[in-house]
């Protein structure tokens, strides 16, 4: 049924102050190119180029309908990551370094966000209108000399322009965001040059006022070429894009715009096309308000949707991190390939995978620095930042009907120290003994707290049905040679005394309660502390009983029927409570107490990829009270501050002298070399 359309609702401001570009990495093997190929992980596709999607290859399918579709598929082994990191890496470093505002952010490992706003309007005032041919682009402030020629009198590579609907061309109708765009282009050409002649890799371009648009040019014209979007027509821009492949609505919202906008089809019906943007904003039931009560959760949801719709996106680049908020390692198991796991199978798939990880961090988080008093190449290695936590995650083999992460749990525990031995991680031997010291340490430990009941098996053996396994370090503190942007002050920055005093009453309140049971176990002294919170807690525990919509829970070691989580208020989703057996006024430890995790099944982002989409923040998480070991080594030794322990040398000191501490190690060093002892 033709459905008619209504008269366009007026469309959110645009701000077109800035130039972004977005990058698309390519291929390093041109030869490969014109062949269909597919890059395998398991018994799946990860990804696969354009000659295969030509063919009717599409990501993530079995290798087996891939296969199927396209016989001539070349399938290439993706198990191991380490070179397309390593190469995303050097690249986006390659960009930082053009960069004058260290605005690049990565998205995944193939793609680059740039912000070169400032770059272009330095270059803008330097424009001769007499000379466009011979113009000249400066790469640095400072030296005028550093730079490329180009022509200013037209834009590098394709572009994207209004569809002549009575609109003049943009270098008429905005003159000065024209010139700003064509210098951009010139830009996004040179950079593309140096990554495919430095690197060996090529790659496509979009160039626009924001990422939104940036990425939907770039992808207009690939392989190897870059799109300049030059109009502020953005109605015939969007309008064909189907809806799923705007960034920013992902499935859910696209279902439920087709479920409110399509009409139900019966099987003599043609299949009906994928919803477009256009189709969208031109339907009379679509209104802002309409979107609000189609999409009431969260209560922004409806306006960003809105505003990407018409090609609105403020979001900025954000400038990369030098060190990463967690570093993860995972694998999956399917029934039909893998049996039950065995003591000795969980035993090698652990350390294989904990191998890979510990490789990983001295990747990511290891620097050598260099000797400012010689000319020799950089000798000692140093860490940028220190993981303290490290969580292991597992979960059943699926069951048909239940969600693919159904019974997903985690556990963490503190790092051990041993992992940092920075100087000896570089040899595969080492790295493999350290790895199997931290699976017989603490990460078996963890998966027999998480599975504490193996299954039966006809020959006598307790075998476990492990469908995935990940672990995780995270909760990332500055080392020697980080850059601040841990999670901690660490010793560059030292530690604010009095912003930890300001922070710690609202940092404990959320994290507190006190169970009535445990205090009545302890000594008179605690049960006096924990008395004046009791009615506190009965008010709490009423709420909950009155609070139905929880839908992550956690579940610590000791099961207690009549224990339950104390929620905070009807709408929110997770709780988290702190199981402490004094109740305590002390800002909370650096090293956290072991957790554990446990999912249930309407999990909605259930299908998120760990290794790049780990929202763990929404999880619940008990602190185990069973460690006594870990928490009298920690423990607050006068019960005014608490403990940190130092990396170095392994004493425990108090928090506010943790910074004047690392300086007498840079003291100490700093002598023996001028000793000359090593």
């Amino acid at each position: 049924m033709q459905q008619h359309e209504a008269p366009r609702k007026k469309a959110p401001r645009r701000k077109d102050d800035r130039v972004i570009l977005h990058f698309c990495i390519e291929n390093q093997q041109p030869a490969l190119k014109a062949l269909p190929l597919g890059i395998r992980q398991k018994s799946i596709l990860a990804t696969c180029n354009y000659e295969a999607r030509r063919r009717g290859v599409k990501k993530l399918m079995l290798v087996s309908d891939a296969k199927k579709a396209c016989p001539d598929l070349v399938v290439v082994d993706g198990e191991d990551l380490t070179p397309f990191r390593d190469a995303s890496k050097r690249l986006s470093a390659l960009l930082r370094a053009a960069s004058w505002s260290s605005k690049v952010e990565r998205l995944g490992l193939d793609e680059i966000f740039l912000d070169v706003t400032d770059m272009v309007a330095y270059n803008t005032g330097l424009l001769n209108r007499n000379a466009l041919t011979q113009s000249f682009f400066c790469l640095s402030r400072d030296d005028p000399e550093k730079g490329f020629a180009y022509d200013a009198s037209v834009v590098s590579g394709c572009c994207v322009r209004g569809n002549g609907n009575g609109q003049l061309p943009l270098e008429q109708e905005n003159p000065f965001l024209y010139t700003r765009l064509l210098l951009a282009s010139h830009l996004a050409s040179y950079l593309r040059l140096q990554m495919e002649e430095h690197e060996g890799f090529t790659s496509s371009c979009g160039i626009a006022t924001n990422k939104l648009l940036a990425k939907l040019a770039g992808a207009v014209h690939k392989p190897r070429n870059q799109t300049t979007l030059l109009t502020t027509d953005l109605a015939s821009f969007m309008d064909p894009h189907p809806l799923r492949a705007v960034p920013g609505i992902g499935a859910k919202t696209t279902y439920l715009l087709e479920s409110f906008l399509t009409t139900t089809t019966t099987p003599t019906d043609p299949p009906q096309q994928p919803l477009t943007v256009g189709a969208v904003l031109t339907h009379p039931r679509i209104t802002p308000s309409s979107l609000a009560t189609l999409l009431p959760t969260p209560s922004t949801l409806a306006h960003t949707v809105w505003a990407l719709l018409h090609g609105v996106d403020d979001t900025p680049v954000q400038p990369a991190r030098t060190v990463p908020t967690q570093i993860s390692i995972e694998d999956t198991y399917s029934s039909s390939a893998n049996p039950p796991f065995t003591t000795a199978d969980l035993h090698r798939e652990l350390h294989k995978i904990t191998t890979s990880l510990l490789r990983r961090m001295h990747t990511d988080l290891v620097v050598a620095v260099p000797d400012l008093e010689s000319n020799r190449p950089p000798q000692k290695p140093q860490w940028l930042a220190y993981p303290r936590t490290v969580r292991l995650t597992t979960r059943p083999r699926p069951e048909p009907g239940k969600p693919y992460n159904h019974l997903r749990a985690s556990r963490s525990a503190p790092l051990p120290r041993f992992v940092f031995e920075t100087t000896t991680t570089n040899s595969t031997t080492i790295r493999e003994q350290l790895a199997l010291r931290l699976v017989n340490e603490t990460l078996l430990p963890l998966f027999h707290k998480l599975n504490p009941l193996p299954l039966p098996s006809p020959g006598g053996r307790r075998v476990w049905n492990i469908g995935l396994l990940n672990v995780c370090v995270t909760n990332m503190a500055d080392g020697p040679g980080g850059g601040g942007d841990g999670s901690s002050g660490g010793s560059n920055g030292g530690r604010d005394i009095a912003t930890m005093f300001q922070r710690q009453e609202g940092v404990l309140r959320e994290f507190t309660a006190y169970n009535e049971d445990e205090i009545n176990d302890e000594d008179m002294h605690t049960h006096t502390h924990a008395h004046a919170d009791r009615h506190t807690e009965e008010k709490e525990e009423a709420h909950h009983d009155d609070s139905t919509n929880i839908t992550k829970h956690e579940v610590s070691d000791e099961e207690d029927s009549t224990r339950s989580p104390i929620q905070e208020n009807q709408t929110t989703t997770s709780t988290t409570i702190t199981r402490n057996k004094t109740p305590s006024t002390s800002p909370p430890s650096p090293f956290p107490l072991p957790t554990t995790t446990f999912t249930h099944d309407d999990d909605e982002d259930a299908n998120n990829n760990d290794e790049n989409n780990n929202e763990w923040d929404n999880e619940n998480e008990w602190d185990d009270d069973d460690d006594d070991e870990y928490d009298d080594q920690f423990a607050t030794l006068d019960g005014d501050g608490v403990m940190e322990l130092c990396l170095l040398c392994g004493h425990l000191l108090p928090r506010f002298a943790l910074a004047a501490h690392d300086r007498f190690h840079s003291m100490s060093a700093a002598g023996a070399a001028d000793n000359g002892q090593p």
